[in-house]
């Protein structure tokens, strides 16, 4: 039924998606009205958009996966500290994230540099900053 998925099992079927660059079942745990925001608060919108943003990414960053350290739900909204691994340095290292799942698809994804300030707008805690290997 829709609108009973764990959140969070949600969230985990979309990083299984980005680390393995399954563009097709990426998408398809979409809403229609999903919304991509990257660390510098660039928005992509809408479901077509943000599948032709991925596959340019996973074209362009083959091997990117993100590590989740901790997941944590408040109802639809979920938050994940961790690291990510790539190659190139700048895509590499601690972050944040938070989605916002909606009838068992993913409305929202938002990328965080992993920051105090972040951490506070995100009610993490500031203990639990990860080291990437």
């Amino acid at each position: 039924m829709p609108g009973m998925a764990d959140p969070v099992a949600v969230v985990v079927r979309v990083n299984d998606c980005i680390t393995v660059g399954d563009v097709d079942e990426l998408t398809g745990l979409m809403t229609f009205d999903h919304v991509f925001i990257d660390t510098v608060g660039h928005a992509v919108h809408g479901r077509d958009e943000c599948r032709r943003a991925w596959q340019r990414f996973f074209d362009a960053f083959p091997g990117y996966r993100n590590v989740f350290t901790s997941l944590t739900a408040t109802g639809p909204f979920v938050t994940m500290t961790g690291f990510s691994e790539c190659s190139v340095v700048e895509l590499a290292g601690p972050a944040l994230w938070a989605a916002t799942v909606r009838a068992d698809r993913v409305a929202g994804w938002q990328v965080y540099l992993d920051t105090p300030a972040n951490r506070e707008a995100l009610a993490l805690p500031r203990d639990d900053q990860p080291s990437a290997p």
